[in-house]
């Protein structure tokens, strides 16, 4: 906590010193308001959005130069994001007390979600040719199915507008890090379209933290492309197709929770292809349907490597190298139907076909190495939208599933706005679920197995929060509470897998926006997360307390601007399951980043990033390395 204090202070002292004078008054631009989709699964401006929602735009992603959509998600509320070690390494992100198998992950709508594991690896998704990242928070099953028990991650790929541009940049830094990219994108009649390239190369950095003893560098390589084709239709119609696709390698270390180890030679392969496509049609004009086909596959090889070091004592093992080779493929179909009854009353309705597939040779059992869950869905949504005042939304969904049955979820949420003083009131309750992956049910060893009969995680979430803007919305501010209960939660016994803990998350959320003069804003945001396991009374693993993190974007003159970001992790614990018996507890850390543009010309830039300014020793993750001050520095060209 004293860290994050610290961080307010810095700020407040670059704001003091960049805020001497005064700005000259000029006409204020007008700016479109956001549009989320996630929340309704229809358009719905910021403003009017019921739920506890975030979004991420790809133009703050640009300005700090992130390379990732994990370097934004770590500065998101309500989020724990953590990696095993450097780029590439498997990333995972969790909301709200859950983990990331309760965190959905949407790509243009694709489910990426993995079957076996449950979760989604950030490691290998950079940040290139994304229009915007929406954080939805809090139990979203009802419209999202399983997997959104924690909340859901829409991550919306770039739309092609206006003349045609395309762009190019060369970066350089540290770790021997290069990474070189193009994009294109435009319009022209009734096509849109918008594309890149990149490669990222990088070397030296160990995945087990070096500060521990580790001496192998592990090299990472991911090659990515993405594509979003639109294509106008008669009466306001549209289709659209999107590609994402990344081949990467890395280098790993198998280290365990109670020692820190490291693996020579050991690499995980990914090769992922991500594609959707959809066809929206206003039918009449109080009816519109969308048509949505969303496919993900992936592919993931490790060579576990033949020598293991244990950091602690210095010893060596050897052993003969095994290979992991799994598969899977999700599936999605989804129509929906949208009616404006009348005009405060938009009911939407549809069904959704979802397959997971897995294929795992070694450990699937009963010699099926290619193993299944489908379900087939129907939900159903209205929204009352009184005088721009009463806002409400409810709504129900049921699914049936081919392994263990039905199961059904609802959500309610509402909100008032009182436009004469820019506030907001809203409020939610809902029920989620998370169907068993493929490795819950079917997975096979020597010693441990897979069990059958387990049925679904389930949750209940609720919400309530109050958004404020002031001083001509110079000024927004936000804040709430929120509380979930688990139940028949999933988890590791001695051979099997059992359902039978149950545990609770609650807290608070708080966060700003502040213009405090021309080219000069703030950001912040603060979680208080407390979190029990009632079968251990412990506090819920890798989970802290607090959690904050202030930003600052800074344009002096126009070719300039200047972005820097504290961020701050509480204590808390890395592993608390029941077989633990000795609690192994990480401090907290404050890491700094800045980051610097300068526009040339309109057609030439110019950047330089720096990580862990300040060059802070610490490890999001037991035994797993973090970066040590870092700078890079790169040019991109606009045509």
């Amino acid at each position: 906590m004293q860290q994050l204090v610290i961080g307010l202070g810095l700020l407040f002292v670059v704001v003091s010193g960049a805020g001497v004078g005064h700005a000259e008054e000029e006409v204020p631009v007008v700016q479109t308001e956001e549009v989320v989709t996630s929340a309704t699964k229809t358009e719905l401006p910021l403003s009017h959005v019921t739920s506890a929602v975030e979004v991420i735009t790809g133009k703050e992603m640009e300005q700090k130069k992130l390379k990732t959509v994990m370097d934004a998600l770590r500065l998101a509320q309500g989020v724990a994001a953590f990696s095993n070690g450097g780029p590439g390494t498997q990333a995972q992100v969790r909301i709200r007390g859950g983990t990331a198998n309760q965190t959905m992950v949407v790509i243009d709508g694709t489910i990426v979600n993995s079957p076996t594991d449950g979760a989604f690896n950030f490691a290998n998704l950079t940040a290139e040719n994304i229009e915007r990242v929406e954080i939805l928070r809090g139990a979203q099953s009802m419209l999202w199915g399983s997997d959104a028990m924690g909340g859901v991650i829409n991550i919306i790929t770039k739309k092609g507008t206006g003349a045609p541009t395309a762009s190019s940049f060369l970066e350089y830094g540290s770790f021997a890090t290069i990474r070189e990219g193009a994009q294109a994108s435009g319009a022209k009649g009734l096509v849109d379209y918008a594309v890149s390239f990149s490669r990222w190369d990088t070397s030296n950095f160990s995945a087990a933290n070096y500060r521990r003893g580790a001496t192998e560098r592990d090299g990472y390589h991911n090659w990515q492309a993405s594509s979003k084709l639109g294509v106008a239709l008669p009466k306001d119609g549209r289709l659209e197709f999107t590609l994402r696709w990344w081949n990467a390698n890395v280098g790993i270390d198998g280290n365990t929770t109670t020692t820190p180890r490291e693996t020579l030679g050991a690499i995980n392969k990914t090769n992922s292809v991500i594609l959707s496509g959809s066809y929206y049609q206003p039918i009449t004009s109080w009816w519109s349907q969308k048509l949505t086909l969303a496919q993900g596959n992936d592919l993931a090889r490790s060579w576990g490597g033949t020598v293991t070091k244990n950091l602690n004592t210095g010893v060596t093992t050897t052993s003969a190298q095994s290979l992991s080779d799994i598969q899977y493929l999700n599936k999605r179909i989804e129509w929906q139907h949208n009616f404006q009854v009348a005009d405060p009353l938009l009911v939407t309705a549809g069904y959704q076909f979802r397959e997971d597939q897995g294929y795992n040779a070694s450990n699937f059992t009963g010699g099926a190495p290619t193993r299944l869950l489908s379900t087939n869905a129907g939900f159903a949504e209205a929204q009352l939208n009184l005088k721009d005042r009463y806002l409400m939304t409810a709504g129900v969904r049921h699914d049936s599933y081919n392994v263990f049955g039905e199961k059904t979820t609802y959500r309610v949420t509402g909100g008032y706005l009182l436009p004469e003083t820019g506030t907001k009131l809203r409020g939610s309750y809902s029920t989620g679920f998370r169907a068993p992956t493929l490795n819950q049910l079917f997975y096979t060893s020597s010693s441990f197995n897979g069990n059958p009969n387990l049925k679904p995680e389930k949750n209940q979430s609720m919400d309530i929060g109050l958004d404020q803007r002031l001083f001509k919305d110079k000024l927004m501010l936000s804040g709430g509470y929120f509380w979930t209960h688990y139940a028949d939660l999933i988890t590791t016994a001695t051979t099997t897998f059992e359902q039978v803990s149950q545990a609770k998350s609650q807290g608070v959320e708080a966060g700003f926006k502040l213009e405090l003069l021309k080219g000069l804003d703030a950001k912040g945001q603060y979680t208080y997360t407390l979190t029990r396991d009632f079968s251990t009374a412990r506090r819920l693993s890798r989970w802290p307390i607090h959690q904050g993190t202030v930003g600052l974007s800074y344009q002096p003159v126009q070719p300039v601007h200047i972005n820097l970001d504290y961020r701050y992790v509480g204590s808390r614990f890395n592993n608390t399951a029941p077989t633990t018996t000795v609690l192994q507890k990480q401090g907290s850390f404050g890491v700094v980043n800045v980051a610097a543009t300068y526009d040339v010309t309109k057609s030439w830039q110019i950047y330089a990033r720096v990580d862990n300014l300040f060059d802070q020793q610490y490890e999001e993750i037991l035994f797993y390395g973090t970066p040590i001050r870092s700078i890079y520095g790169g040019i991109k060209l606009t045509y």
